[in-house]
């Protein structure tokens, strides 16, 4: 959105949190591009014992809240939870000495740590469209400083954006390797018990049932179900394919 030019607001930085509902302030409220940010006391609303009035006002601790500087952040105890940014604020502003408590707000900018965000490319996607819904740029905090991720005007930053995908990759290929069934695994064979693994190759697998019975199947039979975090055989499917009962 854009800030009433006959104001100048106040920057600031502030932290929010980023998930599958998109943008939040730390105690819940949405952030909805396109539109400011208006501060409302919960007291008033409530039906506290005092009178309901405008956010903020000097007397109560209502407002949107944002700190100085970064720094100012960090004493506040704040810049560890989420995303953090800059802000625009404008309308009442009451000053404090880390900070302040605005009457509006919106975003300026977002910085995302790289730890904080999801491996997934499926998780992570809805979230920074969610972010470049905002017109605002975007950059990642890694290891090597801070990069640019999405720029206002001209879209994704691909060196950035590579990084992304080849941290979900990595994270994929170490996932895989967790998953692959070896030696020692313990399967759930469905309406029979626990098997343990006892020889595999590419193709099939040979497991030990509790009778001491073992059982000769194929690699693309046995599953990892993630829920339950285990292997698992469905037997009574595999008989009613192979016209058993």
């Amino acid at each position: 959105m854009r800030v009433p030019d006959y104001i100048s607001p106040v920057v600031a930085y502030r932290a929010w949190q980023l998930d599958a509902n998109g943008l939040r302030s730390l105690s819940g409220q949405p952030w909805h591009p396109g539109r400011s940010l208006a501060a409302a006391c919960r007291a008033s609303v409530r039906g506290a014992a005092h009178d309901v009035h405008d956010a903020p006002q000097m007397t109560c601790t209502c407002g949107i809240y944002a700190a100085k500087s970064h720094a100012d952040l960090r004493t506040a105890g704040y810049a560890g939870f989420g995303i953090h940014g800059e802000v625009y604020l404008w309308g009442t502003v009451v000053e404090h000495e880390l900070g302040w408590r605005a009457q509006y707000a919106c975003p300026k900018n977002f910085f995302l740590p790289l730890e904080m965000l999801p491996v997934s490319m499926s998780m992570l996607e809805p979230r920074l469209k969610a972010l470049a819904a905002f017109g605002c740029d975007i950059h990642l905090i890694g290891r090597k400083g801070n990069m640019p991720l999405w720029v206002k005007g001209s879209g994704y930053e691909l060196t950035a954006l590579d990084l992304l995908v080849q941290r979900g990759k990595s994270w994929y290929a170490v996932r895989q390797e967790e998953r692959r069934i070896k030696r020692g695994d313990r399967v759930a064979i469905l309406g029979r018990g626990i098997a343990l693994v006892e020889h595999v190759n590419d193709k099939h697998a040979h497991v030990l049932l509790w009778n001491r019975n073992v059982l000769r199947i194929s690699r693309k039979e046995i599953v990892w179900d993630e829920q339950n975090m285990r292997w698992e055989l469905n037997l009574l499917a595999r008989l009613k394919a192979n016209g058993k009962t």
